[in-house]
């Protein structure tokens, strides 16, 4: 079975390992299914850029246990070997509780721990903490561990020395070294997209074989043998194939789950590519849009001088469907203040202006304020936020008619956190949807049926 990488805490070098033997599998020919724990873009972008199979998300907040199932199973099964990375610690889950964690994962899968843990300044004290880990769940195995920033030889012996009499292998020790840090940014991890430091794949792979065990890794690695899994049923959708939907995916915009447009183009929806960052009109044969967050902040001068696009995206307002998520939201508002508070004319499409503010970031429960596009009223769904901006809105300017937009909108659904209370979140119409929320569509029948359905309406072409 194969493992799942953890740690004691985030930032303790989980995706610099699952690269390194990634990237020292592709340089022997080997191809290895890798997975991400959690709702990471980031993390699961940079593990999907080295000639490696696509990484996949595995969520059972989002996506419950069932479907998180049948994807391992599913993906892992095309390959002789696959490997899960953990996030944050190893029992961080939904707030304070282990629910939807690395640990969760590893139990619902029954696939091992592999330990990553930054041994700088400690020796004896490495023992507590795996002690303390191993102990504090008896139905999780931490099958052997790994040290990170252990650089000197005489730092190894007392580590070996300390573990000596532990039932627990010791599988390698990382030095410290900056050509294989990976560099980070607001959210995390800078994307494969925006990164002038391309992963040296020859240098991670001589770096692994250098400093880990990866003839004892390797059996850490083997996928599951085969079990069954259930198969989406898409009988319930009814797809005119004359009504493409568009979705744009360029350096700006590429916070997407790859299950999305796969799920979409299997029940047979055609799909087309719209690069903003390019300047691109939107097809004239679509008849839908999504637009997934990214970092529009980043780029704003750049989309507000994409006259091109942006005219195309006023002119597909009037007749076609709009989906947009987070970042994708921000460029259907006035403007976007950046952090040298300069304002970027956006579309103008909704009534607010964005800025940067404070972190939110965590899993959400959704519930339906009315029957929307999207959500019905009183459904009950998930999804999670990550984002440092913030809108201002001007819906009283709206209300009181001083306001250049002409439409009526309102909120699609109330939000909250595990420990916060509802708050009315997002924008509407029977042609719009737009929110910061994050959802993950492929694993979530009655919500996809929803979206379905919408982009299906029989709106005439724009023009």
């Amino acid at each position: 079975m194969p493992c799942v990488i953890s740690s004691p805490s985030t930032d303790s070098g989980k995706t610099t390992l699952s690269l390194l033997l990634s990237c020292w599998a592709f340089s022997k020919g080997i191809k290895i299914q890798t997975f991400k724990v959690g709702p990471d873009y980031l993390d699961q972008q940079q593990l999907s850029s080295i000639g490696q199979p696509i990484c996949r998300n595995l969520d059972i907040f989002l996506s419950g246990e069932e479907w998180v199932q049948e994807s391992f199973f599913k993906h892992s099964l095309k390959y002789e070997y696959s490997l899960i990375e953990g996030a944050m610690g190893l029992f961080d889950g939904l707030g304070s509780t282990s629910y939807s964690s690395t640990a969760n994962i590893s139990k619902l899968l029954n696939a091992p721990i592999i330990f990553i843990v930054n041994a700088r300044g400690q020796v004896a004290s490495l023992l507590a903490t795996i002690r303390g880990f191993r102990d504090f769940d008896s139905e999780l195995s931490i099958a052997g561990i790994i040290f990170n920033n252990v650089n000197s030889d005489r730092h190894k012996k007392l580590i070996k020395e300390v573990f000596k009499n532990e039932d627990i292998e010791i599988l390698g020790f990382l030095p410290s070294d900056s050509k294989i840090t990976l560099n980070k940014a607001n959210l995390g991890l800078i994307s494969p997209m925006d990164n002038e430091k391309e992963i040296d794949v020859e240098y991670f792979a001589n770096f692994a074989e250098r400093n880990l065990d990866v003839c004892s890794l390797i059996k850490f690695l083997k996928s599951p043998q085969k079990k069954i899994f259930n198969s989406v049923n898409f009988k319930d959708f009814k797809i005119d194939k004359s009504k493409p939907i568009a979705i744009a995916e360029d350096k700006i915009f590429h916070f997407q789950y790859p299950e999305t447009k796969e799920f979409l183009s299997e029940i047979g929806i055609p799909l087309i590519s719209w690069s903003i960052y390019d300047d691109e009109e939107i097809p004239n044969e679509a008849s839908s849009l999504i637009i997934p967050g990214g970092f529009p902040e980043k780029y704003a001068d750049h989309i507000s001088n994409s006259t091109k696009s942006l005219n195309s995206l006023r002119k597909f307002r009037k007749n076609g469907f709009i989906y947009a998520e987070c970042g994708g939201m921000m460029i259907l508002g006035d403007f976007i203040k950046d952090e040298n508070g300069n304002n970027h004319k956006m579309s103008g499409i909704l009534p607010f202006r964005s800025k940067k503010s404070k972190l939110s970031l965590g899993y959400r429960y959704v519930e339906g304020l009315k029957d929307t596009p999207i959500i019905k009223q009183n459904q009950l769904i998930r999804g999670h936020e990550f984002h440092y901006w913030a809108i201002e809105s001007n819906l009283s300017e709206l209300d009181s008619g001083k306001s250049n937009h002409q439409m009526k909108l309102s909120s699609p659904w109330k939000i909250k956190s595990w420990e916060t209370e509802y708050k009315n979140e997002g924008f509407f119409d029977e042609k719009l949807h737009a929110s910061w929320i994050h959802l993950h569509l492929p694993s979530s029948p009655e919500v996809a049926k929803n979206f379905i359905d919408a982009t299906q309406i029989n709106f005439s072409k724009h023009s």
